[in-house]
């Protein structure tokens, strides 16, 4: 590719631009790197982002640029990527949130210097009722890498125990983000309860290195286990999703038995093809192991009351 181009994907063609700009500084990746890397992942990818509401983090002049949030889809969206219209009481308009269909849709996402892939949990067709339940493991400034692997573990031994099976993914940046993949016949709202019990039984009995105290100024070195997230309309990034840091770090499955074994940092645009062909798509049973929450509800009753 030179600094211009025009491209040819699954039969769609469209301009890129500017593919020699550094988005990377320190490593100085290009933003033709970025797009080949989406192009790449597009097949492990697009099965978690189809059919959901996308917000993206766009970098236009690179990571230490300034960024913004983007929900409704960009100027000049091309006629084949599909949008979902839908009204926003917060901002009292009609928000055209931009649909992930295939691979031509990722590359032309990454040459806006859309970074970050946010999905909503539900997808268009049920809005209101999420796929997963998730928790995201956010360390404070002064709490470990080790403590954070700590806390995933007791959560996961938690879920087991009711008889859940969770699944594990780096965030991308310093944290993990644990899925637990349900019928989607639960709100939102029953989901966060649900969420919030297992959040402060695991942080009553860390509670030395852990919290779900909302408030960053009261968490002091703690690590902050939050089960907000699981609220309409917000989201966590997606899976394979690219992140903002030194190094292009991408959010990465990982087998519960190799979590102390590797760091987030391992897993780069780099290194993550290699790893991908190698050990195939360890997230893909998020899609397909739709659990009922009815037995784990009632156990969690009988936690409570001992």
């Amino acid at each position: 590719m030179n600094s211009q181009s025009q491209a040819s994907i699954g039969g769609r063609s469209f301009s890129l631009s500017n593919l020699d700009k550094i988005l990377w500084p320190e490593d100085h990746f290009t933003k033709e790197e970025l797009i080949k890397y989406y192009v790449q992942a597009a097949p492990f990818i697009i099965e978690h982002l189809q059919d959901r509401a996308m917000v993206f983090t766009r970098y236009p002049n690179g990571i230490e640029g300034k960024s913004f949030y983007q929900k409704n889809s960009p100027q000049h969206l091309p006629d084949w990527i599909k949008t979902f219209p839908l009204y926003s009481s917060d901002s009292d308009r009609i928000i055209n949130y931009t649909l992930i269909e295939e691979q031509a849709t990722l590359a032309w996402l990454a040459n806006q210097a859309c970074i970050e892939m946010h999905p909503w949990l539900s997808r268009i067709n049920s809005l209101d009722y999420p796929d997963f339940v998730v928790f995201d493991l956010d360390p404070s400034a002064d709490s470990t890498y080790e403590n954070v692997i700590i806390i995933a573990q007791i959560l996961n031994q938690l879920l087991t125990s009711l008889g859940l099976h969770s699944y594990l993914k780096t965030s991308g940046s310093l944290g993990l983000h644990i899925y637990v993949p349900v019928i989607n016949k639960y709100t939102y709202e029953e989901i966060r309860v649900f969420a919030n019990k297992i959040a402060a039984l695991v942080a009553s009995s860390t509670a030395k290195i852990s919290t779900i105290e909302r408030s960053v100024r009261l968490r002091g070195d703690k690590i902050y286990i939050d089960y907000l997230q699981n609220g309409r309309g917000k989201t966590l990034c997606s899976v394979y999703s690219v992140r903002p840091r030194p190094g292009a770090p991408v959010s990465t499955p990982l087998e519960w038995d190799e979590l102390t074994e590797v760091t987030p940092a391992d897993f780069t645009i780099k290194t993550i093809i290699p790893r991908l062909k190698e050990r195939g798509e360890l997230f893909a049973p998020v899609l397909t192991d739709k659990q009922s929450l009815e037995n784990a509800q009632q156990k969690l009753k009988s936690l409570a009351t001992v």
